[in-house]
């Protein structure tokens, strides 16, 4: 979480630039500000298993992220926290099954689907490829996030622009990727992610 935390600062600006143009420019603020509470919430309360930080961190989003960005990644670590349960640590078989859990109940929440330009479309092909490695699902997640520029969005705020939403990258399925890209680069830091 601190990883992600400290790619979505980084990349604030740029996630707010994509979401001018077919949302309401707070994409990048709101999960910055979102991110910070997360990382001071895990520093003053640690918690013990992955499975108590994802649902920690899903839940402090919720509080603290507006816009539909807050209730969707809330739910997606929330639920992905809940399949690893009490485990002190996880394979990545786990990891990558309970995240299933996650991103099915992000598009059962949302409505949405692959293709609908969200961010499942980063999501999904992320969790298949984790069955290679978390390279391959960080890289994957990219190629999800920019496989959204010619799509037309069919659900969220870019919904309503309709075909003028095509031709933009979608700034969930974006912010999406630097989840995995956390994950790859902790992951090659050593043990933390397993």
């Amino acid at each position: 979480m601190t990883a992600a935390a400290a790619s979505v600062d980084r990349e604030a600006a740029r996630l707010t630039d994509l979401d001018s143009a077919i949302g309401d420019a707070d994409h990048g603020s709101n999960l910055q500000r979102g991110f910070a509470a997360v990382v001071k919430t895990l520093e003053t309360e640690p918690p013990q298993t992955p499975g108590t930080v994802l649902t920690t961190a899903g839940r402090q989003l919720i509080s603290t992220v507006g816009g539909a960005s807050g209730p969707l990644y809330g739910t997606l670590l929330r639920r992905t926290g809940k399949a690893l349960g009490e485990a002190g640590r996880v394979t990545v078989d786990e990891l990558r099954t309970a995240l299933r859990a996650g991103v099915d109940a992000v598009a059962q929440l949302g409505g949405a689907a692959p293709g609908d330009a969200t961010m499942l479309d980063a999501l999904d092909p992320a969790v298949e490829a984790l069955a290679t490695s978390f390279a391959a699902a960080a890289e994957a997640a990219v190629r999800g996030a920019e496989a959204t520029v010619p799509l037309q969005a069919r659900k969220g705020r870019a919904s309503y622009l309709g075909e003028r939403s095509i031709g933009h990258q979608d700034p969930g399925a974006t912010s999406s990727a630097l989840l995995f890209a956390a994950l790859a680069e902790t992951a090659a830091d050593g043990e933390g992610a397993k």
